[in-house]
């Protein structure tokens, strides 16, 4: 500020006084980068376009496999009671759609064995649920994802375990007996199963069907050491996302990437972590994290009429600049997930506003991830109702190609080298404070514009190169909801 001159070293600020008689702290110093400490991440996911799949609700393609009280397939409000039948044949059947839609990587949420429609309470880790087919149908959907290049991402959950879990039986018959007793957290004996809020033992989210399990235990992290392994050696899956990744120890994660890069190089691992996640990100543990603070940051400027482009700017750069540059081009970005309201519902069914969003999701730095449904702006508010079946008699008669084809667009946007790049800078060429503006810069000087007019209002915006999505514009003027990207 004017005049002012300071210095900022290891200790703090200090003064020209203090550098001058040699009181200084320590300089940012790495005395040595040894190669085996440095940070790396799989490449292949900062070009990856994730599609979320819930399975019990995406597509039915078996009926041979499914329960006696599956009901009939419907686009409608759900609950976690219900079965529709959707299974892996489904989705086999659905990558020719997947890979014209443009999607190069598939998430799933949990396929091994357990009583319920989501499988976050499963049964046997290494097994197929009967309901979503086998083990040879697993093999064969990968291997038909990759040939289309198309990734797939498993759902790990170990932190807790669901309640049919053999080894939580044996001790629940044994008790200290059962030689299964340490690999969960019971704090006194004789318990029974029921609510765990008076804490006779943990659980996750108090449930008392998903016991959680001691992965400070030995046994228990070889137990899911082994698991991953087979999982990857059998099916050949390319990723694996841990659930409620901040409740599991450090060690197991260390030891998990471990043997995952050993047998994998290239093998990304996320975790499930909501807050700020860089004890998990040195290096030594995950690849990335599911990037909801990025949610968050597109909620608070779309649905807070008094935040600026400035305070939207800020929180931008801050979500940059929270890890090492490497962790956040691979960063899982999203804007909705199977435990949140869907996007178009957090925008009360307004499709400018959701436009919006997914034009900044597909141009910033990360792997962006829509989930399935998107594509057709599926209805649905908090769990479970976010997970409602695929209508895919109407998406075949065409009823929503409109939207889906905008959508293509965005996701096309991903090719330009521009749109996965770290280098962008805010404009501030507009005089409104709610009309944002960002320049994209990418390798060998390839350039795209964002343009998005979230002021109530039309303003005036003059192309300067080939427009690559636009929505709401017209003869120079971007109307209030607008959005527009360009290569310049």
């Amino acid at each position: 500020a004017g005049s002012e001159r300071v210095f900022y070293f290891e200790d703090g600020f200090h003064s020209p006084e203090d550098v001058k008689n040699g009181q200084l702290g320590q300089c940012f110093t790495f005395p040595w980068m040894n190669s085996v400490d440095i940070n790396v991440t799989p490449k292949w996911v900062r070009e990856t376009v994730w599609y979320q799949i819930f399975p019990e609700r995406f597509c039915n393609g078996n009926k041979e496999n499914d329960p006696d009280w599956v009901k009939p397939w419907g686009y409608h409000t759900v609950n976690n009671l219900d079965f529709y039948g959707g299974d892996l044949d489904g989705i086999r059947q659905k990558l020719p759609y997947l890979q014209e839609l443009g999607i190069t990587g598939l998430y799933l949420t949990p396929v091994f064995e357990s009583p319920s429609s989501h499988k976050y309470d499963t049964t046997d880790y290494r097994k197929i649920d009967p309901g979503f087919g086998d083990e040879e149908t697993m093999k064969l959907l990968v291997k038909e994802a990759h040939d289309r290049g198309i990734r797939v991402m498993l759902d790990g959950v170990f932190n807790h375990c669901g309640s049919n879990f053999l080894p939580w039986r044996d001790v629940m018959e044994k008790g200290p007996k059962s030689p299964y007793y340490d690999w969960f957290m019971i704090n006194r004996w004789p318990c029974r199963e029921g609510s765990t809020r008076d804490g006779r033992y943990y659980s996750f989210a108090f449930a008392e069907r998903m016991p959680k399990l001691n992965t400070s235990e030995k046994k228990v992290r070889d137990y899911f050491l082994d698991t991953v392994r087979y999982w990857i050696e059998t099916f050949d899956i390319d990723g694996l996302r841990l659930d409620v990744a901040n409740e599991i120890s450090h060690l197991f994660c260390r030891e998990l990437r471990q043997m995952t890069k050993q047998l994998k190089p290239d093998f990304y691992l996320l975790g499930e972590i909501w807050h700020d996640a860089m004890p998990w990100l040195g290096g030594d543990e995950f690849d990335a994290v599911m990037n909801y603070p990025f949610a968050a940051a597109i909620r608070e400027f779309w649905y807070q009429p008094e935040k600026t482009k400035s305070d939207l700017e800020e929180a931008i750069h801050e979500n940059l600049v929270r890890y090492m540059r490497q962790t956040t081009e691979v960063l899982f970005n999203l804007l909705d997930s199977h435990d949140t309201d869907r996007l178009i519902h957090q925008t009360g069914g307004n499709q400018d506003l959701f436009f919006q969003q997914l034009a900044m999701l597909f141009t910033m730095p990360g792997s962006p991830c829509i989930y399935y449904g998107t594509e057709i702006a599926i209805e649905g508010g908090a769990d479970p109702d976010c997970r409602r079946c695929m209508p895919w008699d109407q998406i075949e008669q065409g009823n929503y190609a409109e939207i889906t084809e905008q959508v293509k667009q965005l996701i096309a946007l991903r090719k330009e080298p521009a749109a996965r790049s770290m280098e962008i800078t805010f404009e501030n060429n507009n005089s409104s404070d709610r009309v944002v503006e960002y320049v994209k810069t990418g390798a060998e000087g390839s350039r795209l514009r964002v343009v998005l007019n979230a002021s109530g209002k039309e303003t005036d915006v003059e192309t300067e190169g080939s427009v690559l999505f636009a929505r709401g514009y017209e003869n120079g003027v971007l109307r209030a909801g607008g959005a527009l990207v360009e290569r310049l």
